[in-house]
């Protein structure tokens, strides 16, 4: 199965583009969440920045995973878990994610996330090379170089160091 044999990059978004993801407790959630999936054997990560309202991967489904398997189940775990803090810490907080729906009365992500196979080693790089780039860039300043956010992949790709434990180089 093609999932199976590329990466994909796939963006993730907060609701409105609502800087949830800010706290790093926030991030953590999302961390966690990769690193069950990695040790499950799920997914491989090859990249990703977490952003104040967005998240950026570059990841492999293993057999006999499925991709949209996968993001519905990582998103609603990773926005259910949100959720729970927010109601639990900053319930004024979780009223701006209420939504009019059939299905919720929250919603913590936006719908139809960007997921695009990588069909080569080239375009590969020059994801993780935007992946990286994010955090630095003029609109956010979160670091001056990609190294130094800690809330990405960077590190591991400059200076050979796993901060997480679950990422695959994306050559291997």
């Amino acid at each position: 199965m093609e999932e199976h044999q590329h990466i994909t990059f796939f963006t993730a978004t907060i609701l409105e583009w609502k800087h949830l993801l800010k706290p790093d407790k926030y991030k953590n959630i999302i961390l966690d969440s990769l690193q069950f999936l990695v040790r499950e054997k799920r997914v491989k990560v090859y990249g990703f920045a977490i952003m104040p309202n967005h998240l950026h991967l570059l990841w492999k489904m293993e057999e006999p995973h499925r991709r949209q398997d996968l993001q519905r189940d990582f998103l609603k775990f990773t926005g259910q878990q949100l959720k729970f803090d927010l109601a639990k810490n900053h319930p004024e907080a979780l009223e701006r994610f209420r939504v009019e729906a059939k299905d919720r009365q929250y919603q913590i992500w936006e719908r139809n996330p960007l997921s695009i196979h990588c069909y080569s080693v080239a375009v590969t790089e020059q994801k993780l090379e935007y992946i990286h780039q994010n955090p630095v860039q003029e609109k956010w300043k979160l670091a001056e170089l990609p190294e130094n956010y800690y809330y990405s992949s960077a590190r591991f790709y400059l200076e050979n160091k796993d901060d997480f434990g679950f990422l695959t180089h994306y050559l291997e």
